[in-house]
């Protein structure tokens, strides 16, 4: 019943959002570059720009700016790409089925309050970005929405003053390292594992075409039987041409 709900509850709210995303989303792969618009206000997490909590309805363009084995940045920017909004870090989380579209997810709240940001899933991947809160947002949106919400168990500076924090900024360099679990609705903490499927470590994608392995036979007995046949066959033959060579004479 808890997985129905978690479903309804993220088609409800991406249909709700009237998130739109641009056509050449997927032109920059290395970064996973998307532009997204949202027609009604969303609340992001991590560090944001002092004012911007709470992402008005507008265009927004979503950017991996660095990325670990077990944990991303994630950053928001403006349209034109000259200013940042948000820096949030993000944990990657495994799907089984990879879509051809841009996905967001958010988390159902209370009306009259925004909807949450939860993950996004980039076209053709099939890991995307679950979102982590600081705790005390955790544990307000587990209540509410009756799910598990990552959290990191550092708090870290929640409002920067910068247009753009670089991959260098201090701050980028403290979410690398803030240790994340996860805050069920009881308010009982778990680790992200219980929230989380990491990627494997190896991916096969679709269309891999399987690996060709060669055979090689063991080298069982000597081959000197094998030289000897074929000194036998050479000499027969040799016997032959003299004498084709007599009857022609």
């Amino acid at each position: 019943m808890s997985v129905l709900r978690t479903v309804t509850t993220a088609v409800f709210s991406l249909a709700l959002m009237g998130v739109v995303f641009s056509p050449g989303a997927k032109a920059d792969q290395w970064n996973q570059r998307t532009v997204m618009t949202f027609n009604a206000p969303v609340e992001i997490p991590g560090v944001h720009l002092r004012g911007w909590a709470v992402l008005p309805a507008g265009t927004y363009v979503f950017k991996i700016v660095d990325s670990q084995s077990d944990r991303h940045i994630v950053q928001i920017f403006n349209k034109d790409e000259t200013q940042c909004y948000a820096t949030i870090l993000a944990i990657p989380n495994y799907r089984l089925k990879a879509t051809d579209k841009t996905v967001v997810t958010f988390r159902e709240r209370p009306a009259g309050e925004p909807e949450a940001l939860r993950a996004w899933f980039y076209p053709g991947k099939r890991w995307g970005e679950e979102f982590v809160y600081l705790k005390a947002k955790a544990i307000q949106l587990a209540k509410e929405t009756k799910t598990p919400v990552l959290f990191a168990t550092v708090d870290f500076p929640l409002e920067v003053t910068e247009p753009i924090l670089p991959a260098t900024a201090p701050v980028i360099a403290q979410l690398k390292q803030t240790p994340i679990r996860a805050i069920e609705p009881t308010g009982q903490e778990v680790e992200i594992a219980a929230v989380v499927t990491p990627p494997p470590a190896v991916e096969l994608q679709p269309d891999t075409a399987p690996t060709l392995v060669a055979a090689v036979l063991p080298k069982t007995a000597s081959a000197l039987p094998l030289i000897a046949l074929f000194g036998l066959l050479a000499l027969g033959g040799g016997l032959g041409l003299r004498l084709a060579q007599k009857r022609i004479q």
